[in-house]
């Protein structure tokens, strides 16, 4: 098994979850079972699934939970810029947040294009 936890995405992952409830306690009251729901879900998504698919015994696989932590970012990303349009938290934390996703889905992107090369074994 892969130490996931010494993987820089994942450690990214876990500092989105941490601002995403931060910036959420902005949000009105009657959006807790709407889009508050479903950005935490989406932000918890991203470390889960790279710690879960660490444990898989194949790239492939590996890959596959790094694409669900994929989507999970581009999700977030809609749900932040919803956020800006109504106005529901401080414009500059949510864009120094889309920022920091940014270059998330960016590693993201290029670990999974690391698992998908053959290797000289391959």
């Amino acid at each position: 098994m892969k130490n996931y936890k010494e993987l820089i995405i994942w450690q990214r992952g876990m500092e989105i979850v941490k601002t995403i409830y931060t910036i959420i306690k902005q949000f009105p009251v009657e959006e807790k079972f709407g889009i508050v729901s479903q950005i935490t879900r989406a932000a918890v998504s991203i470390p889960a699934n790279i710690a879960e698919g660490s444990s898989r015994n194949s790239d492939k696989d590996y890959a596959r939970f790094l694409q669900i932590a994929l989507g999970s970012a581009f999700e977030i990303q809609t749900y932040l810029i919803i956020s800006k349009d109504m106005h529901w938290a401080k414009i500059d934390e949510i864009e120094k947040l889309e920022l920091v996703l940014e270059h998330e889905i960016k590693m993201i992107h290029k670990f999974i294009n690391t698992l998908k090369m053959p290797t000289a074994n391959s």
